[in-house]
């Protein structure tokens, strides 16, 4: 069975198709971001052929950057589809699901970058035909998304060390054309010879802290702690922001942060504060400040003002039974941190 491909440039929506028997059969579209961490060579008819098995009238479009995705979902939407896919890593995810959010249609989740939080922290697998086999199942949830100054997050937003290094690395990248990861290491060296610090202000329900910090976190719901270390996250559906400030550190553990960050995996150690809000507004001598939202980096104007959106996005996950040992809680909060 040949897949039906579509590339951005301007061709047909994607709307329901009539099966055999005459009947309307349910239409998905399928974004994927050819530029992802492990899309390689996309199987298409691997991930269209199951779908159109399953009576669903499935296409898929290809895009190359975040202005072609968010096209391409516009697109989708618009032409009435009950569910958008978003093949990609957690860049790809979040700019089809900030389209979505407040909207009966849901996500579906194809796990094709390098870390993929949001896919493992909801328990959707992370091969791509078992991925495909749950959004053929279609059991939905309810899960929260985090706001920022208009911007939405699926996963996390920060401030401080780790935009400067996202914005470092990348125009290493462009200048000198260095692998990521090489451009990673000389922007994190940069960054500790400069020793950054962030002078902020945060109200967090009502409870003000002021700190002298090279990085301010917040997380969609609480981060478990594991031994010393922030892991994944046991339920996306708490109605929580998750707050952490790091306090004054030297050079060595600034690069420590950094690294830990883009992995996902803070430290808590006796100068590192952390507490669970709904709404949270950040405050810096800085009119303009860098801001991360699930790893993309953008340019917003001071006070930050955060909040949570209970329920706010439909998402396609493996039904209970089949989602392994860490299942979304949907009747308990987070744990206290």
């Amino acid at each position: 069975m040949d897949a039906e491909i579509h590339r951005t440039s301007g061709e047909a929506d994607p709307v329901a198709a009539v099966g055999a028997d005459g009947s309307s059969m349910p239409t998905i579209a399928i974004i994927i971001n050819h530029a992802a961490g492990s899309v390689g060579a996309v199987d298409t008819a691997g991930i269209v052929g199951p779908l159109r098995a399953a009576g669903f009238d499935a296409s898929i479009l290809l895009a190359c950057n975040g202005s072609e995705i968010a096209t391409e979902a516009k697109r989708a939407i618009t032409a009435g589809v009950g569910v958008v896919v978003a093949g990609g890593g957690d860049g790809t995810i979040n700019a089809v699901a900030s389209l979505l959010v407040g909207t009966p249609i849901a996500l579906g989740v194809l796990p094709m970058g390098t870390l993929n939080h949001f896919a493992k922290d909801l328990g959707i697998p992370l091969g791509i035909a078992s991925a495909v086999e749950a959004i053929i199942a279609g059991h939905r949830i309810a899960v929260d998304v985090g706001e920022v100054n208009g911007r939405y997050f699926l996963n996390n937003s920060s401030i401080g060390i780790y935009p400067n290094l996202v914005k470092d690395r990348e125009e290493r990248q462009r200048r000198f054309g260095k692998p990521k990861w090489v451009a990673f290491f000389w922007a994190c060296i940069n960054a500790a010879r400069r020793y950054p610090f962030l002078d902020v202000q945060l109200d967090a329900d009502g409870e003000i802290l002021k700190r002298r910090t090279p990085f301010v976190f917040v997380g969609n719901n609480a981060y478990t702690i594991e031994g010393f270390d922030l892991g994944g996250r046991k339920t996306l559906q708490a109605g929580k922001l998750s707050l952490y400030v790091a306090q004054r550190t030297g050079r060595l553990g600034l690069v420590g942060f950094a690294v830990r960050a883009l992995f996902g995996r803070l430290r808590q150690a006796s100068d590192f504060d952390a507490l669970l809000s709904e709404e949270i507004a950040i405050q810096t001598r800085h009119k303009r400040i860098r801001v991360s939202t699930d790893g993309e980096v953008t340019t917003m104007a001071t006070p930050l003002r955060y909040r949570i959106r209970p329920g706010a996005l439909n998402v396609i996950v493996p039904a209970p039974a089949a989602a392994g040992p860490a299942p979304l809680a949907s009747d308990t909060g987070a744990a206290a941190l």
